[in-house]
């Protein structure tokens, strides 16, 4: 394998500043839709609804029913800096593991007052990774969140959205992200029936969207860069669909590099160049770089992700470099739009 898939630089495909999204296409599956033919090297382009003439009865459409929380507060201390503070995870009772920024003047120690609620917390901790861990004095803190709490929407979406429910999938159902599934935001209520009622095998299996799936790639070798573990549930009646639809020769569609990265967590080898999918409920620090073989996803659903970002260089594991470069060129030389609000591939 060439040498220059692993350098950083490779990651950087200079989308200009005028094609990024800033609002979504609105009905949902109204956007563009790219299809990358990785056989016979491909390109077509038509709109997303259009996607289910890509599929046969008996695939299967993976879904991550993640559920994106109102996770970024505004605080200050009793100086009266202000403290900008992103919740990543909770890690028992009142405590959370966050972001905070400017971290110099978080330290541990420092009480953190959140305007208007009464709510007050302190930083008891600081983590290997510079997050700050905090204890809340408040109860009910999902509460205190939908009360005060604002999407952490990506620093690129320049205007902040009313339309909290858009950067939401329609199939979202288990809090605990932080960043939504991209790929899963094209997808509607009425394209979801029309893919069942073509005999569509419709499963879904959770990946809370934490920093793992947003902090950049900052290391020359992509290949040193130290992924953090987020949390994945696959049920062991999802694994049994996928197992029998592998045993029948249909196709597992991934919606989203979260869903690549769950199912490849739970791949179990049972011969030689065969594999199965198993249940499982924990952490995944599943990092996936060119070289790496695909055991269980067949065909993928993503959007067109940011430089040097680890969703970026998965898909161009899946899909080559060379291939996804030629992609990216043909949607910014036809106007589509990119990152979390903007268009959507579909890779097979």
């Amino acid at each position: 394998m060439n040498r220059q898939v692993f350098k950083l630089s490779e990651y950087d495909f200079g989308i200009p500043k005028e094609l990024i999204a800033q609002k979504p296409a609105l009905p949902r599956d109204a956007c563009r839709l790219l299809v990358l033919d990785r056989k016979k090297k491909a390109i077509k382009q038509g709109i997303f609804s259009d996607v289910v003439d890509y599929f046969e009865a008996g695939d299967v459409l993976v879904l991550n029913d993640t559920k994106v929380i109102k996770a970024r507060l505004t605080a200050h201390k009793e100086t009266g800096a202000k403290i900008e503070v992103l919740l990543l995870k909770n890690v028992g009772l009142s405590r959370w593991e966050a972001l905070v920024n400017p971290g110099r003047r978080a330290r541990v120690g420092d009480e953190l007052l959140f305007d208007g609620s009464g709510v007050k917390a302190k930083i008891i901790g600081k983590t290997d990774q510079g997050l700050r861990v905090l204890e809340f004095n408040v109860k009910d803190l999902d509460r205190f969140l939908q009360d005060f709490g604002t999407v952490p929407l990506p620093p690129y979406i320049k205007k902040e959205t009313k339309r909290f429910g858009y950067y939401q999938t329609v199939f979202a159902k288990q809090e605990g992200a932080i960043a939504a599934p991209t790929a899963g935001l094209h997808f509607t209520k009425n394209l979801i029936r029309k893919l069942a009622n073509k005999g569509v095998n419709i499963v879904y299996i959770t990946l809370h969207c934490g920093l793992a799936t947003f902090r950049p790639v900052k290391t020359d070798d992509i290949r040193k860069h130290k992924i953090e573990s987020e949390w994945i549930e696959i049920s062991p009646q999802v694994a049994k669909i996928i197992n029998s639809a592998k045993k029948e020769g249909k196709r597992i569609v991934a919606v989203g590099t979260t869903v690549i990265r769950a199912l490849e967590s739970v791949a179990k080898e049972i011969d030689k160049m065969s594999f199965i999918a198993q249940d499982f409920c924990g952490l995944t620090n599943l990092y996936i770089v060119p070289g790496y073989k695909f055991k269980l996803v067949d065909s993928v659903i993503t959007n067109f992700h940011t430089p040097a970002s680890t969703n970026l260089i998965l898909t161009c594991a899946f899909a080559s470099l060379s291939f996804i470069r030629q992609g990216y060129e043909h949607a910014a030389s036809n106007n589509f739009k990119f990152y979390s609000l903007g268009d959507a591939m579909l890779i097979v």
